[in-house]
C-alpha cells in the first residue's frame, strides 16, 4: 500500500468513525481528508473499494482487540471484551460497525458483503481459546461461547442505543458469572 492510500485511509477512517458509512459521499470525505475525490478514486479504484477498504480498517482495530484478550477463562474474556466495548471512546467505532453489520445483512453483494459473517467468525474463534480443550470441541462449549457473544452484541445494542453503561454491565457481568457453570 502506499505511504499515501494508508495516510488517506486513516484519516477517512476517522471521518467514517464520526459520520459513519450510510451516506458517504466522497466529495465531503475528500475535502475532510484533504484530498479529492479524483485522487480517492485513484488510490482506491471505487468508492465500494474505498467503503471496503474501511470495513477491513475497523476490523484491524476488532482483531487487535481480539488477540490481546487473555485465554483460559470465558468469563474473564467476556468480561475483558465488555470493558473495552462499553468505553465512551468506543463508541464511534461501534457505530460504524453496527451500520457495516447491518448492511452486509441487507446488502450482501454490496461493499459490505460478508463483514457480518467474517465479525461472528473472529469473534467465535476468540472465545473458543478462553475454553478449556476438551469443551471448546463440543456441543456445549460452542453453544457458551455463542450466548457470551450474543450477551455482549445485545448490551453493546443497547448502550449505543440508550448509553445506560450501569445498567448493561451489570447485566452482562450477572450473566457472565453463570458461564461454565452447570445450566449456565
Amino acid at each position: 500500500m502506499s505511504a499515501r492510500r494508508e495516510e488517506l485511509l486513516e484519516r477517512a477512517y476517522g471521518y467514517a468513525l464520526e459520520h459513519g458509512l450510510a451516506s458517504l459521499s466522497l466529495r465531503p470525505l475528500a475535502e475532510a481528508v484533504g484530498s479529492s475525490p479524483r485522487v480517492l478514486l485513484f488510490l482506491f479504484g471505487s468508492k465500494d473499494e474505498l467503503v471496503r477498504a474501511l470495513l477491513e480498517r475497523a476490523r484491524a482495530d476488532e482483531l487487535e482487540l481480539l488477540s490481546s484478550a487473555p485465554t483460559g477463562d470465558l468469563a474473564a474474556v467476556g468480561g475483558r471484551l465488555w470493558d473495552w466495548l462499553s468505553a465512551p471512546e468506543r463508541r464511534g467505532l461501534l457505530t460504524l460497525w453496527v451500520e457495516a453489520y447491518a448492511r452486509s445483512l441487507v446488502e450482501p453483494d454490496g461493499p459490505w458483503g460478508g463483514f457480518a459473517a467474517r465479525t461472528v467468525d473472529d469473534w467465535l474463534d476468540l472465545l473458543a481459546t478462553a475454553q478449556p480443550a476438551r469443551r471448546r470441541g463440543s456441543a456445549a462449549g460452542t453453544a457458551e461461547r455463542t450466548a457470551v457473544l450474543a450477551v455482549l452484541r445485545g448490551a453493546m445494542l443497547d448502550v449505543l442505543a440508550t448509553g445506560d453503561v450501569a445498567r448493561t454491565t451489570a447485566a452482562v457481568r450477572g450473566r457472565l458469572q453463570s458461564v461454565g457453570k452447570p445450566n449456565g
